[in-house]
């Protein structure tokens, strides 16, 4: 048999059907990207009006990204390269550390992976960072002289750091969570120094008022 004669081996339509599905994944792709980059955009904002204590403001966009995030979750089944791609994770962290962030500043409970329909990697990176995020309120506490909420929510962070150092797996599996535990410990520790030393300021200052008061009274007619 000649090559003339050899039978075609059907690479037009093999070909057609390949572009057709990778056509499809790139859409797929371009959706995630922007769609994610939506979802970051509105947990940042959510951080941010949680800070201000505008939190009706950030559960309103808390739902919205939800319901972005959801719902792209949902159309990326069967597309695990894309739903595993840094971009898409990036997404669920985000929202996962606004969502915390909210519960931990409002004291309501801590809502777990399922609740916030994202996968555990991007979650316990998400509740390192809201811890993280507590070092703002506890120094606007202090600013305002309500030393024991300071305390409380540097409990809070205490608690989560202590969980998070038990999580003890390879970070190709937890999503690099070493590192932003390490980054936590770090802003746990200054942390904790700051309330320390306001901590000894005010009872010291209380020593002296109380000093001041007793001579006044010493001297007193």
């Amino acid at each position: 048999m000649t090559h003339a004669d050899a039978p075609r081996i059907a690479l037009d339509s093999i070909g057609a059907d390949i572009l057709v599905r990778l056509d499809a994944q790139n859409q797929l792709r371009d959706r995630a990207l922007n769609e994610g980059r939506q979802v970051v955009r509105m947990s940042a904002n959510s951080v941010r009006a949680t800070h201000r204590h505008e939190f009706a403001e950030a559960g309103r966009l808390l739902t919205e990204a939800r319901t972005l995030l959801t719902t792209l979750l949902h159309d990326l089944d069967g597309h695990p390269g894309i739903r595993w791609a840094g971009y898409v994770q990036d997404s669920m962290k985000e929202f996962a550390e606004a969502s915390i962030t909210l519960a931990l500043v409002t004291g309501a409970p801590l809502p777990n992976p399922a609740a916030l329909q994202v996968d555990d990697p991007p979650y316990l990176n998400g509740l390192a960072e809201s811890a993280s995020e507590l070092r703002r309120q506890i120094l606007d506490a202090v600013r305002t002289d309500d030393f024991e909420r300071g305390e409380r929510l540097l409990a809070r962070m205490d608690e989560i750091y202590a969980f998070l150092v038990t999580v003890d797996y390879p970070d190709g599996l937890t999503g690099g969570l070493r590192r932003t535990t390490d980054a936590l410990r770090a802003v746990l520790e200054r942390t904790r120094g700051d309330l320390t030393i306001t901590g000894a300021q005010r009872r010291l200052l209380a020593a002296l008022g109380q000093s001041t008061s007793d001579a006044d009274l010493s001297h007193a007619p």
